[in-house]
């Protein structure tokens, strides 16, 4: 079976949301974006407990390299999975679909990447280009969230629901981050 990856109005450019993508492989994309912006969040926050002694190109490396390594370890762990799951590795399709999820994701990190080129271009601070990337971050998260909601046929109640339990993870691990380098 062959499956099309036609770009259609229905694209919500976040979650990578496409008529002609299966809800499973939707909710991938979502998750991947999910998990690597949560990831990029508590590092840009970590990196900024030592921004007055960092370099931008170290920042940038440290983010870059770390969310390589999700991103790589979770298309590891989807092969690991099928093939314990279906005793069999994975066909073509699959794997190109997992490979999908994860570049896609690598997306997330792409504003406070080039922040952290900026500042290594002395346009902004180091501080200025973490903060205003953990802000970008933070608005990521909502967007990855509201942007698909939108066209659940759910009452506003549940959808409003979703929305503060993301906003309260958020928040709950950039205050267990901001703890952790206070302490």
């Amino acid at each position: 079976m062959t499956m099309t990856m036609t770009m259609t109005s229905e694209d919500d450019g976040m979650t990578g949301r496409r008529r002609d993508i299966p809800p499973e492989e939707r909710s991938a994309y979502l998750k991947e974006r999910v998990y690597v912006t949560f990831t990029a969040l508590a590092v840009v926050i970590a990196l900024r407990s030592h921004a007055e002694h960092l370099e931008a190109g170290d920042a940038a490396l440290t983010l870059a390299v770390t969310i390589l390594g999700v991103l790589l370890a979770s298309f590891v762990a989807e092969i690991v999975a099928h093939v314990i799951t279906h005793d069999a590795f994975p066909e073509r399709g699959r794997l190109a679909r997992a490979a999908r999820t994860s570049y896609t994701a690598f997306g997330a990190v792409t504003v406070p990447l080039v922040l952290l080129g900026l500042a290594a271009l002395d346009v902004v601070g180091v501080d200025v280009a973490l903060k205003a990337g953990q802000t970008v971050l933070v608005v990521t998260l909502g967007v990855v969230v509201v942007s698909p909601l939108r066209r659940l046929p759910l009452p506003g109640w549940k959808k409003a629901a979703l929305v503060v339990a993301m906003a309260g993870v958020g928040v709950l691990a950039v205050l267990l981050e901001v703890l952790a380098h206070t302490v």
